[in-house]
């Protein structure tokens, strides 16, 4: 595998290796750029995953102080945890459940479609659908999407086959088992899926998409690519021009170590990527760099979110196969008649026992609580996922007193439901009851939004200097060797699982830095 010196200032620094790190520090190795990944976490391979909630979590989960602040229920209930996402190489891919769904057109152009929502900082993407699509089919060839490429389904399991006898009463068409980035087959040297249930918790037969399996081995081959696992970064450095000049990082000793670059791009996810911004603040950038618009950590988005559990009287054992089985995209349409824009996902989830005490009802306890864990078995699932509206005052900032391991002030996220996603919301809840009911169920829950998992915004695409703080490229408008290349570039969230479009961003960005380099102009 390659090494790099500390001091050789013509490698890209990609910040983070996840769906947007870990896919364009491949893709510009595989390009013949010479790249370093630098990752806070560790190295965990496929052999090393463990299938148990709470011990994978705590293998897995990004889990350094933050704090939470906004009148979101996480905030009271996970106040020390508004995210559910990874530190580890390969990032949150290594936990997600795969589903791989492109953006409808209307969700390229929240602003021209949706009107001037009051309270909502809409803005329409300066990219569109047919600009997307290439990119789109590219994403999807890579990571072996089902129902795409001649690829087959995955079988429905339980669950799933109770959400489309429940959809087919409702009178739902498009329901199925998804576009799932998990091999129906065996592809790219890796195996079909084994139906083992434990999607968050990696993927024990490599059977799913994720940088740590797909990606970085591709581009650690080479010989352009040197990944640096526990390797956390605290700042990002400039010249007396602006230009990027290189990345202060601590190591898995906690020595800081400066690696110089030619290139930049942030990838730690829409928390951490706008933190490095703010705490690379200096007496160019006072407010933090890259954000002379003052957009850096605004319109922080998480997706509008719930659950519906429903209780049968016989087993479901909705834990078995797929996590994510099956999803109903009828409702993904622009409809402002049911009394909101745009729209959401009905998608089956299945959690575990222990994070199902966890989330069913944090903090509740008595009877009803109690009833339903002793019908588990019996229990069937659906996650909740909508386009929530980007807010200004939704953001992550820089706590004032609070410090992490390293010094460095820790972010908060600030979050308030926004009239728009409360109302997607019980719509939603109301047809999931509904679904449950058409089919015997003997008793439905509405859960409330996890810690988020879906988190974008805060460092967003726009045309305009002023409204943003990257153009289409993921480049920031202020200084032109730094890109942003995770979720936190989105403009809005539309209602699709983001990763598909993370990484369709990721491959287009990296054929675009590529080039530059190769005409000097970078």
């Amino acid at each position: 595998m390659a090494t790099f010196d500390l001091n050789d200032d013509s490698v890209v620094v990609v910040i983070g290796s996840g769906a947007g790190g870990g896919t364009v520090g491949a893709e510009l190795a595989i390009k013949g750029v010479k790249t370093v990944i630098l990752e806070a976490g560790k190295r965990h391979e496929t052999e090393d995953f463990i299938n148990d909630e709470w011990g994978s979590f705590g293998q897995l989960a990004w889990t350094d102080k933050r704090t939470t602040s906004g009148d979101w229920r996480v905030a009271r209930d996970f106040s020390g945890l508004p995210a559910w996402i990874v530190k580890s190489v390969g990032g949150s891919t290594t936990h997600w459940a795969g589903a791989s769904l492109r953006f409808q057109e209307h969700e390229w152009k929240a602003q021209t479609n949706y009107g001037d929502v009051e309270g909502a900082s809409l803005l329409d993407w300066p990219i569109d659908a047919e600009e997307m699509a290439p990119w789109y089919a590219k994403a999807e060839d890579r990571m072996g999407v089902t129902r795409t490429n001649g690829i087959p389904g995955l079988p429905g399991n339980n669950n799933f086959k109770v959400m489309k006898a429940g959809a087919d009463k409702l009178g739902y068409k498009e329901c199925h088992t998804g576009r799932m980035a998990i091999n129906s087959e065996p592809r790219d040297d890796r195996s079909a899926c084994l139906q083992i249930g434990f999607c968050f918790q990696g993927c024990k037969s490599a059977a799913k998409w994720s940088t740590l399996v797909a990606e970085i081995p591709k581009g650690e081959e080479t010989g352009n690519l040197e990944v640096r696992p526990e390797s956390h970064v605290l700042k990002i450095e400039h010249d007396d021009s602006g230009k990027v000049t290189g990345v202060v990082y601590a190591d898995k000793d906690g020595n800081q170590q400066l690696q110089k670059a030619r290139v930049v791009c942030v990838a730690g996810n829409s928390i951490e990527s706008p933190r490095l911004l703010l705490n690379s603040a200096s007496s160019m950038f006072p407010d933090g760099l890259a954000n002379s618009s003052g957009q850096v950590g605004r319109n922080y988005m998480r997706h509008m979110t719930g659950s519906v559990y429903a209780i049968f009287d016989k087993p479901v054992h909705m834990y078995r196969g797929t996590t994510m089985a099956g999803i109903i995209q009828d409702e993904s349409r622009h409809d402002p008649s049911r009394g909101f824009v745009g729209g959401y996902e009905l998608e089956t989830l299945s959690l575990g026992l222990p994070f199902m005490a966890a989330f069913l009802n944090p903090g509740a306890w008595g009877r009803e609580f109690t009833s339903a864990m002793d019908a588990f078995d019996r229990m069937a699932g659906m996650w909740i996922v909508g386009e929530d509206m980007p807010q200004a005052d939704n953001r992550v900032t820089l706590h004032g007193s609070e410090k992490d391991q390293y010094g460095l002030p820790v972010p908060n996220v600030h979050f308030d439901d926004h009239p728009n996603d409360i109302a997607m919301r019980n719509h939603a809840y109301k047809q999931g009851r509904a679904l449950y009911d058409a089919v015997g169920a003997v008793e439905t829950y509405p859960t409330p939004p996890y810690p988020s998992t879906h988190n974008l915004g805060t460092n967003r695409m726009s045309a305009k200097a002023t409204d943003g703080v990257v153009n289409k490229w993921g480049q920031t408008h202020d200084v032109k060797n730094l890109f942003i290349s995770d979720g936190s570039q989105f403009t809005t969230g539309a209602a699709e699982n983001p990763t598909l479009t993370i990484v369709s961003l990721a491959l287009r960005q990296a054929d675009h830095i590529a080039s530059q380099m190769s005409k000097g102009d970078l």
